[in-house]
């Protein structure tokens, strides 16, 4: 990590860094839908085990979004009603 001045156009300082809980709901996101697919994809194909493995981990990344959307409302009420963006 390179030492000196924050890059234009980037939010949060070293007192208060920048939440990362748009790319921890991003990459849930993601998880769960690779992890529906392919566990659709597995149990037409007949692999069962495989299949409910993959079902399993795609309700654990559900809960991880839901977790994920709970803590950034409470970030929100906690900055005073301050809208983010999903990408900001």
């Amino acid at each position: 990590m390179p030492i000196g001045p924050q890059p234009s156009g980037r939010r949060g300082t070293v007192e208060e860094p920048y939440s990362p809980l748009n790319l921890r709901l991003l990459l849930a996101a993601f998880g769960l839908v690779v992890c529906a697919a392919l566990a659709a994809l597995l149990f037409r194909a007949g692999w069962t085990v495989p299949g409910w493995l993959l079902a399993a981990w795609a309700a654990v990344a559900m809960i991880d979004i839901v977790v994920i959307q709970l803590r950034r409302r409470a970030r929100r009420r906690a900055e005073g009603g301050k809208r983010h963006s999903l990408f900001e």
